[in-house]
């Protein structure tokens, strides 16, 4: 039985971890870009959710996904048309790392100026400790919720890139920029808008990890980590894989933690390990 509430647990937890790397897929898939500033910018969502908290204090944080998520969209859709569309336009794959990675630095830095070292957190209130049983285990509903709002943001994001017109000129544009100009397409528009939605996705997994654990400053390497990981498990670029190597990767970290308490994060890494060493391409991902 223990080890039945562990998986679900898992399973739970992979949702968050899905969210992280729902941006960095998106991304990925659409510019061919990895964004080393991922994790920052999730960091960041969390301290702005913080601050809103301490500006509304008898509002539930869970409202604020949506300032939060419009103020990223916005600033990913500026940072893009600004700057990283340039880095994107040379032929050089290096660059775009190169900028995202100074970026990154940057963000930590001013977080780190700005809001002090130490550890930050949101309350949760009564959703934090808020649960129900089924069968004998015991299952929070703040991890169910956090589980229903990645597949929710994975069937949203799904839907706009392969049923709308939008996410048919993001797809024509991923593959033939240049044919696109000569429709009247403007490819530095729809990435700002492609890194508006990823940064968004990244807000609203900050504002959930500032829910259920403290942050710091210097927290964006290791979500930077476990979102390059989940996208990686589940196939680069691929939505679907980024969701379920999410969920691989929670419940080897908590079937990690039964096994050993103090090694829990080792065997989700070991995980990726194995998968990368097996499948290359990703669980979603062609086979090699």
């Amino acid at each position: 039985m223990a080890w039945i509430e562990t998986i679900i647990n898992g399973v739970l937890l992979g949702g968050l971890y899905a969210l992280f790397g729902l941006g960095l897929a998106l991304v990925f898939g659409v510019m061919r870009m990895v964004n080393l500033a991922h994790g920052e910018f999730v960091v960041l969502a969390a301290y702005f959710a913080v601050f809103l908290a301490a500006q509304f204090p008898g509002v539930s944080p869970l409202l604020f996904i949506v300032p939060v998520g419009l103020a990223a969209f916005g600033t990913g859709y500026l940072l893009q048309r600004l700057l990283l569309n340039r880095a994107v336009a040379t032929d050089d794959p290096l660059t775009p790392v190169l900028v995202t990675f100074g970026i990154a630095v940057v963000l930590r830095n001013l977080m780190a100026e700005l809001f002090g070292a130490d550890p930050r957190a949101l309350d949760g209130g009564a959703l934090a400790t808020a649960g129900f049983e089924i069968g004998g285990l015991r299952i929070g509903w703040y991890p169910v919720l956090v589980l229903v709002l990645a597949v929710l943001a994975f069937g949203a994001l799904q839907w706009l890139l392969q049923r709308s017109r939008f996410g048919l000129i993001v797809r024509a544009t991923s593959d033939h920029r240049e044919i696109v100009r000569t429709m009247g397409v403007r490819p530095a528009h729809v990435y700002g808008v492609v890194m508006g939605l990823s940064l968004a996705f990244a807000s609203v997994a900050g504002l959930l990890l500032a829910l259920r654990t403290s942050f710091t400053p210097f927290s964006g390497v290791e979500r930077l980590l476990g979102a390059f990981e989940v996208v990686i498990i589940g196939g680069m670029g691929s939505f679907r894989g980024a969701l379920a190597g999410g969920i691989a990767l929670g419940v080897a970290q908590l079937a990690g933690q039964r096994l050993d308490s103090n090694a829990g994060a080792l065997y989700a890494h070991l995980l990726f390990f194995v998968v990368l060493m097996v499948r290359p391409n990703g669980i979603a991902g062609p086979r090699s």
